[in-house]
């Protein structure tokens, strides 16, 4: 038709024919390149992998696209790695036991300890972390590391305090306390229940966003600040670490406490094993 009248535009033969301008596109697709030797892309991907075995699929691809100048996508790329087994996918999330009972008071000692980690200002040395672990039936702090940094190995050190101050040694025999924590990456980490497993004690963790099940160590954490933190302008950690040494010495043998009827817990602790 367009050789019959070359005058007539594509646009006016489509209208007067009744056919959409798409089915008679003059124009020609570029002829598609030779595809990829699938065994040929495999061996690069394997290489980049080797070399950097912590990229993606994309960064891989960007690689061969961009570096390598091979003719592939992302799709192609992504197919090929979960073929040969070569995604290093994330851990999978271990079992995370949730807490039993709505409050975490215990009714006899080394029944059910608590722990978790709070901040301060320390003066030059920017923050500090206390990690502390209480006995939830006479609120002792049994085990405590200030640090200026919050790991899991500051979170161990403190557990294994707690165990060699009430059990004298590192793997207790016989019936081991609960360990109840909040679900901070400290908490869940693999070196940290690797430890709790090592000092035979169980993990028990809360209901995300409900601190009140670990409402014995956040109340210590508050007395903590008001009576000690919040009332010292700390110039360094080991001013600070001097000062909360002592504090703790106070709390566990002569702060009074509400919730033992107005005794220290060590008090509180003698009184028990009298009755």
């Amino acid at each position: 038709m367009k050789e019959i009248r070359p005058d007539v535009s594509i646009r006016a033969i489509c209208r007067i024919l009744r056919v959409s301008r798409s089915s008679l596109s003059m124009s020609k697709r570029p002829a598609s390149q030779p595809a990829e030797k699938p065994l040929e892309i495999a061996k690069a991907i394997k290489e980049i992998i080797q070399q950097h075995p912590t990229f993606g699929y994309r960064r891989i691809w960007s690689i061969l696209r961009f570096k390598q100048g091979y003719e592939v996508n992302r799709k192609r790329v992504y197919r090929i790695i979960r073929k040969n087994g070569w995604f290093c996918h994330q851990r999978r999330s271990a079992s995370r036991p949730r807490v039993q009972g709505r409050t975490s008071i215990a009714k006899h000692p080394n029944t059910r300890w608590a722990m978790d980690v709070t901040h301060f200002p320390c003066g030059r040395d920017g923050l500090g972390h206390l990690v502390a672990v209480i006995d939830c039936f006479n609120r002792e702090i049994i085990g405590y590391v200030l640090s200026t940094r919050s790991r899991a190995n500051e979170a161990e050190r403190a557990l294994e305090t707690a165990c060699i101050n009430r059990f004298g040694t590192i793997r207790p025999m016989g019936p081991t306390p609960t360990v109840r924590s909040d679900n901070g990456l400290i908490f869940q980490s693999r070196r940290f229940r690797e430890a709790c497993r090592f000092y035979r004690l169980s993990q028990e963790f809360i209901t995300p966003y409900t601190p009140e099940q670990n409402g014995v160590i956040e109340r210590f954490f508050r007395s903590f600040k008001e009576e000690c933190a919040w009332q010292h302008n700390f110039t360094s950690i080991d001013e600070a670490r001097g000062r909360i040494s002592a504090w703790i010495d106070w709390y566990n043998h002569e702060r009074p406490h509400q919730s033992l009827g107005y005794r220290a817990p060590a008090q509180f602790e003698q009184l028990k094993l009298v009755a």
